[in-house]
């Protein structure tokens, strides 16, 4: 797979990324932060080297809450929508709902991480 660049953002287009690289584990989870952070039964991710992302927007980089002793959530500051998670690793992890080509098959979920609490109506299997 060639080294590509991905684009996307937040619904009002304050915050923009782009980011640059191969993929790499991406996954759906339900864990509960998952679940909070989104207010949806499973969130899907993808992940890249922090250092491959810019954040190219007005907004500059988005706001970050800190969800875990080794995580922080990302969100738009002003229309709230969820973009990823800044891990304290050199990793950052995309939520796929926001890149500009959601179709790309590399983005596509290839496992489902706390799929045990996610409900039976709503689960993720790689095909």
């Amino acid at each position: 797979m060639p080294i590509t660049s991905y684009e996307g953002g937040c619904l009002c287009g304050h915050v923009r990324f782009r980011v640059t690289g191969i993929p790499a584990n991406p996954h759906a989870c339900s864990c509960d932060f998952c679940q909070r952070h989104s207010g949806a039964a499973t969130l899907c991710w993808v992940e890249f080297h922090r250092g491959a992302l810019q954040w190219i927007g007005e907004g500059g980089a988005p706001a970050l809450f800190r969800s875990s002793d080794y995580s922080s959530r990302a969100f738009c500051p002003r229309c709230g929508s969820t973009l990823g998670a800044v891990d304290d690793d050199p990793v950052i992890a995309l939520v796929t709902g926001v890149f500009d080509r959601r179709d790309a098959p590399e983005l596509r979920p290839l496992s489902h991480s706390f799929q045990d609490v996610c409900p039976d109506w709503c689960r993720v299997t790689a095909c």
